[in-house]
């Protein structure tokens, strides 16, 4: 069996097209979270995002919420970046994007009733994407049974997410 380079006509670079999306999506959700929560990059605070999420229909332990979300979209970006325990931080982001669409739902996909959700929903599907396909080569996660066999956790990572989502939904 020939060895087949990691950018080929065989893989036809979706190792390459992986990483592109882990790291796309880690840095617009991870970035995300640096600024909703902690301020960073001029964007708002704890407090805001609180009221933001206040605006939202959410009216139990907002700040509880706030930190929640905000860790989640930290850490998942950052795991994303490393490649390491990519279902479990896909699985999170997913999570975080189903709640949004959620919330933003009634304003329309391009918001022509109020706020849209496309960002929302395309972020979400990257997380999905990433949850089927696993991290690619270019990852610490190279050698694991999720990069090799990534549907089972897939599944897994679904559930959790829906999981997660439904619960924000009724307890916040």
């Amino acid at each position: 069996m020939a060895n087949i380079s990691r950018w080929s006509d065989e893989n036809g670079g979706l190792d390459f097209g992986l990483l592109a999306l882990r790291l796309m999506l880690a840095v617009a959700m991870g970035a995300h979270g640096l600024t909703q929560v902690f301020g960073l990059f001029g964007g708002p605070d704890m407090a805001h995002f609180g009221t933001l999420l206040q605006g939202y229909g959410f009216s139990h332990n907002i700040e509880f919420l706030t930190w929640l979300t905000g860790i989640t979209e930290v850490a998942g970006g950052l795991l994303l970046v490393l490649g390491l325990f990519t279902p479990l931080a896909a699985a999170g982001l997913l999570g975080v994007g189903i709640s949004a669409v959620r919330v933003k739902w009634s304003g329309g996909l391009f918001g022509s009733t109020g706020p849209g959700f496309e960002l929302e929903l395309t972020l979400a599907v990257m997380a999905f994407a990433l949850l089927l396909t696993g991290p690619g080569w270019y990852a610490l996660d190279r050698h694991t049974a999720w990069r090799q066999k990534p549907l089972g956790f897939a599944v897994g990572g679904l559930v959790i997410s829906v999981c997660a989502a439904v619960a924000v939904g009724s307890l916040f």
